[in-house]
């Protein structure tokens, strides 16, 4: 078992005795059970463990280890894979084997798998009994530095992604960076545009930093692909590599610590509305796709691209903080092609954003990289979204291979 001192912890400070916090560290599923014990209710009893077939054929005996090792009855129950069954029907099984199992208001929900595995299970934990304490024990990069963090649940319906949810923060997170060696390449890159977002709108210190690794790594695939002798330890990278998770984590506390519910009223540069950079176009991509050719991340990625095209356009952001940001999106990875994607289509799909206020769009645009501003639609002519769209889709999707 991973030690407590080997791990590092981010706190999230919330109002009312609502804190938690979030370990980061290779191994730390070991430590589920210790985690949830603390975390959760003292009276609790039993943990319904909800993942899905790949993620718990590798994690979930080990999960479900550590949590009986806690003392606790464990059930599991597996959802299908992929954003399409983060729905409605999918979350009402969820909450039948919540009750088969016998769980009580003093049990508790463990989320073990990536994004839609956390805010399907989150959001059943929410609204089950009115509401049952619940661990996120998130296993991609873009859960690990984002979704798992900040208490934002919910399911998909025909009308759009996310449309139907609850606030409902976790009583606590446990990241294992062990996770990510068995990751798929696109799950990295879809995490990695997150991870971009994230220093783009709040921390250029974060986005330099995130982007000087990405280039390591590029660099280090490149002397692999070569014969060259790598120098660097795998174990240095790895510890880098928690570090920067920790970061991204620390970032998105303090966003969340300052503005929980994403109030209305606020628009300012340390709203919660920031994080919401490259979403915009991002799930307007997924929708016209129906959920089966980008990962969110992915989708993220080209949002990204195209708010910047946009603060380009309107004088915001310089030139050259735009290939820099082009630049970061590069070094993630590959993005699915985007280019035969109708840029009409995705505009009048941007109608259906949840996060329209008063029937109107609210833009995330950048004034510089590590400051974000919150842009009516009203200020965004028509034909600039048009033409950002058409320039983000058609943007190289990674960078020369001697750069």
């Amino acid at each position: 078992m991973v030690d407590e001192s080997e791990l590092l912890s981010v706190p999230v400070r919330l109002g009312g005795g609502r804190s938690y916090r979030v370990e980061i560290g290779a191994g730390a599923l070991s430590r589920l059970g210790a985690v949830a014990r603390a975390g959760l209710r003292r009276e609790a009893r039993k943990v319904a463990l909800v993942s899905n077939p790949r993620v718990f054929g590798l994690y979930g005996a080990r999960a479900a280890a550590a949590l009986r090792g806690a003392g606790f009855e464990v059930a599991h129950w597996l959802m299908p894979e992929g954003e399409r069954f983060k729905t409605l029907r999918t979350a009402g099984r969820a909450l039948d084997f919540f009750s088969e199992f016998g769980l009580e208001r003093s049990d508790g929900v463990v989320a073990l798998g990536g994004g839609v595995v956390g805010d399907l299970a989150g959001f059943a934990a929410a609204v089950y009994l009115r509401g049952v304490s619940f661990v996120q024990a998130p296993t991609t990069l873009l859960s690990q530095i984002d979704s798992s963090v900040g208490g934002k649940t919910g399911v998909n319906t025909g009308a759009g992604k996310n449309l139907v949810g609850a606030f409902h923060q976790p009583s606590a997170v446990v990241v294992d960076t062990d996770t990510l060696g068995t990751l798929p390449r696109r799950e990295l890159t879809a995490g990695w545009c997150e991870a971009v977002k994230q220093g783009a709108v709040g921390d250029r210190r974060l986005f330099e930093r995130t982007k000087k690794f990405l280039a390591g790594e590029a660099r280090g695939a490149r002397d692999v692909r070569g014969g060259a002798n790598v120098k660097e330890s795998g174990a240095g990278r790895g510890e880098e590599l928690a570090r920067i998770i920790a970061a991204q984590c620390a970032f998105k506390a303090r966003i969340v610590a300052g503005d929980e519910r994403e109030e209305l009223a606020r628009d300012d540069a340390r709203s919660r509305k920031v994080l919401n950079f490259g979403h915009t176009v991002g799930h307007a991509l997924e929708a016209v796709t129906g959920y089966r050719r980008f990962r969110h991340g992915e989708a993220v990625g080209y949002g990204c691209l195209a708010a910047g095209e946009i603060s380009r356009r309107l004088g915001l952001l310089d030139e050259s903080e735009l290939e820099s940001l082009r630049g970061a999106v590069a070094l993630a990875g590959r993005l699915p092609e985007a280019g035969d994607l109708d840029a009409e289509t995705i505009r009048r799909a941007l109608r259906k954003d949840k996060k329209a206020v008063g029937g109107s769009v609210r833009w995330v645009l950048l004034e510089s990289l590590g400051r974000a501003r919150v842009v009516d639609e009203g200020e965004v002519p028509g034909r600039v979204v048009l033409a950002s769209i058409r320039a983000a889709l058609r943007t190289p999707r990674t960078l020369p291979s001697d750069s």
